[in-house]
């Protein structure tokens, strides 16, 4: 993947942190400038595996874990190879270090997790999120999402990412002492508050228009993807009827029945091979389906980008008003109707002591709100630098995977055209010999 920047860029732009906090996330990077995790560590998710214990309400629940094995890049140049540390975590773990990367980088799309539960399937595929094949495909998913944010120039730097990786034991209570639900939790307010920005970035207004429209193209080709795979499969098992048909037909011909019985086992290992075909076809399905998750990850960007172009607007409105204030205090002239200039009506005016005190109080209000203008100003323009940094990483590394993706799905269908069309030769050349 193309790089995303300088180490500096895992603090600009997050506004949810202190000036303290955001000098011990510079503190908590793992890595020198400029490399990413993965340039040092082998990460892979080995295995998965079925357990069955009590819950946080004492109920008995079965449950999934996944062994994530962790070994020095530098081992292997070496030419040692020592036995990888190890540590099992449930999915549940992994939705909460991305849901903290979330918050605390607000400015990167955050890599998706693999779905929770089989969507866009072909049915004859369960659905069941304790089927083998589906926690299989899950495993590589939770792999690459690891993979994914171990080799971001920001992401793996995060203290807490290698601690995911790391330390079997403590690490939730190391996540909940961040403190990052409180900041999700009053993100989300703020995200489902209703306003609108003045003067919105259109780049960033393109970029969401842009994740709306590529998860409605997408979810588009999963549902077509699931309705050919409907049919093909049932076009597969009639040929298994064809393989009954010849074979029962074999029965009663002397001179014709070792070709139609020869006929008949080509059909028939033709019917059978359509369900490693579509279970192949689902490895392609889920890299649609990561950037049908991205999209979620780029218009969260977006909004954040909105929200902080929302409370720089809110800052430098509220100056304006307090500027007019003490512009109207000091003249004694109201230029817009108010229930202030209504009281000084009916009961007279302000004593001159009373004036100076709130034009006192103005003026510090005033210069307040200037600084906060200010600050705004600056953590905007920061957020728009780091953002667009990401997003254009983003861009380059969507265009390639699903490039790849889609050219290996053809090469796939081609050869499985390639196979019917063999069966049928084999199929001929039976019926030649008759």
């Amino acid at each position: 993947m193309a790089d995303s920047g300088s180490e500096e860029i895992a603090v600009i732009g997050n506004t949810d942190l202190t000036p303290s906090e955001s000098e011990n996330n510079l503190k908590n990077t793992m890595v020198e400038k400029g490399t990413n995790l993965l340039k040092r560590m082998e990460i892979n998710v080995a295995e998965a595996e079925k357990r069955t214990g009590k819950n946080a309400v004492n109920m008995q629940e079965t449950y999934t874990v996944y062994l994530i094995e962790t070994r020095p890049v530098d081992a292997a140049s070496e030419g040692t190879n020592p036995v990888p540390d190890s540590l099992w975590r449930r999915y549940s773990e992994f939705e909460l270090l991305r849901n903290y990367l979330l918050v605390a980088y607000p400015f990167v799309v955050v890599p998706p997790l693999p779905e929770k539960r089989a969507e866009f399937v072909w049915h004859k595929l369960t659905a069941d999120n304790m089927d083998p094949d589906f926690v299989e495909r899950r495993r590589v998913g939770l792999e690459n999402f690891l993979l994914r944010v171990a080799s971001h120039q920001v992401l793996s730097n995060d203290k807490i990412f290698y601690s995911f990786l790391t330390e079997e034991n403590g690490w939730k209570e190391t996540v909940f002492e961040t403190g990052f639900q409180a900041k999700a939790d009053s993100r989300l307010k703020a995200l489902n508050a209703t306003f609108r920005v003045k003067n919105p970035d259109k780049r960033f207004a393109e970029m969401k228009h842009y994740g709306d429209e590529l998860q409605s193209v997408i979810s588009q080709l999963l549902r077509v993807r699931a309705r050919a795979a409907d049919r093909l499969y049932g076009v597969y098992k009639v040929h298994g009827n064809y393989g009954r048909v010849f074979s029962e037909w074999s029965a009663i011909e002397k001179e014709m029945g070792d070709g139609l019985q020869s006929a008949g086992h080509h059909m028939d290992a033709y019917a059978a091979s359509v369900d490693d075909i579509l279970e192949e076809e689902e490895h392609y399905a889920d890299q649609l389906k990561e950037y049908l998750f991205y999209a979620d990850a780029v218009r969260a960007v977006c909004r954040k980008h909105e929200l902080t172009q929302f409370e720089l607007e809110m800052a430098a409105q509220d100056l304006t008003s307090k500027k007019q204030q003490r512009e109207e205090l000091a003249t004694g002239t109201v230029r817009t109707f108010s229930l202030k200039g209504m009281t000084s009506k009916l009961f007279g005016q302000e004593t001159p002591e009373q004036r100076e005190a709130k034009l006192k109080m103005l003026e510090t209000q005033i210069e307040e709100g200037e600084e906060l203008v200010k600050e705004r100003n600056t953590e905007c323009d920061e957020y728009v630098k780091s953002a667009w940094v990401d997003i254009e990483r983003f861009k380059e590394q969507k265009d390639h995977d699903l490039r790849e993706a889609l050219i290996s799905y053809a090469i796939m269908q081609i050869s499985m055209c390639k196979k019917g069309i063999q069966v049928w030769n084999n199929a001929k050349e039976c019926f030649s010999k008759m």
